[in-house]
């Protein structure tokens, strides 16, 4: 598998500056995620649950967890390639409840890519390294159009390189 690996830039603030739930600074009842390289191919995030996550009582609740890593494994893709795309398919495996009384860290990366199709793995460990959930999703890349039109409108510097629409 061959990308264009970001370079650090690709996590710099002014990305944050915009209204996405998971990651969007502008947006008062989001998640503020932040990421990081983990790796090839590959971001990790520290979450520090709220009480507004709260399904249970002193759990975070379910959909809060898959967006937790829905949104990494995007991250994945922007790291990897700065690829944009739609989440197509994601499978998620539940292990253990998330409580409200730590951090999480969330890592994700790109497993395989064939043309516009992509493959993600991403899971959340509780602050004793724990596996909380796990998921694996296919995204659809945007076409070149399309992902050079959302990365401007979001704020972001798109890949320089043409690439072939798959």
């Amino acid at each position: 598998m061959t990308g264009n690996p970001a370079p650090d830039e690709a996590f710099a603030d002014r990305i944050y500056n915009q209204i996405c739930f998971a990651c969007g600074d502008a947006n008062g009842h989001g998640l503020h995620m932040r990421f990081e390289r983990d790796g090839e191919n590959a971001v990790r995030c520290v979450y520090v649950p709220k009480p507004e996550d709260q399904g249970f009582p002193g759990v975070v609740h379910g959909g809060i967890v898959a967006a937790l890593l829905d949104e990494s494994m995007a991250w994945a893709m922007w790291a990897w390639d700065r690829a944009l795309g739609v989440t197509a398919k994601m499978e998620t495996r539940y292990r253990r409840s998330a409580t409200l009384d730590g951090p999480l860290t969330v890592r994700a990366r790109v497993e395989s890519v064939r043309g516009r199709r992509i493959e993600a793995r991403a899971h959340v460990e509780d602050a004793q390294g724990a596996t909380i959930a796990e998921a694996t999703a296919v995204f659809m890349r945007f076409t070149p159009d399309e992902e050079q039109r959302v990365s401007v409108a979001m704020g972001r510097e798109p890949s320089a390189a043409p690439r072939p629409e798959g």
